[in-house]
């Protein structure tokens, strides 16, 4: 994608998506937020309260999964797990409501696996869109390609990772 290219957001990028969106993440620690601060002092959701825990995000996933798009995700962390690792797999109930399926592998699972340095999405095999971070785990910014050797190289490690998976409802923290 040019420089100069207006980058699109993320909802612009699942609205055009007609069969996969998948997503490697590979930190343990996405720095603090509100929601992640509160349950590391006890809050907790109320899951039958769906209105206090869905979000725009959960609607552009339940929106492509209903147009028969297929979103997984992959995290591949550390153990024993980080707090933020510990929320997230709390909160996994929210993406697998809206359609996501996720899958999880310890490092020591992935080892022998060749992954790239960023975590990203990629948007039926065309387009990838890979995230920076800070140290300290903040998004920092997004860059995209639709470059086929990257595109390939993307594929081949989520794919490599998925195969090597916990379900999420299998793995514990």
């Amino acid at each position: 994608m040019p420089q100069n290219a207006q980058q699109p957001s993320f909802a612009e990028c699942l609205r055009d998506t007609d069969r996969s969106a998948v997503h490697l993440e590979m930190r343990d620690d996405y720095g603090d937020n509100e929601r992640f601060a509160a349950w590391r002092h006890g809050a907790r959701i109320e899951w039958g309260d769906r209105s206090s825990w869905w979000r725009p995000f959960h609607d552009r996933i339940a929106g492509a999964v209903e147009r028969g798009v297929s979103v997984r995700r992959v995290r591949i962390i550390s153990e024993p797990v980080s707090a933020y690792i510990r929320w997230e797999h709390y909160m996994t109930r929210a993406n697998l409501a809206a359609g996501e399926q996720v899958r999880w592998v310890p490092r020591r699972l992935a080892s022998d696996l060749l992954l790239p340095c960023n975590d990203f999405w990629l948007f039926d095999d065309r387009l990838a869109r890979i995230h920076h971070f800070a140290g300290n785990g903040f998004l920092v910014g997004d860059q995209f390609s639709c470059e086929p050797a990257v595109l390939k190289l993307f594929a081949a490690s989520f794919e490599a990772a998925w195969e090597r998976g916990v379900p999420h409802e299998d793995y514990q923290v």
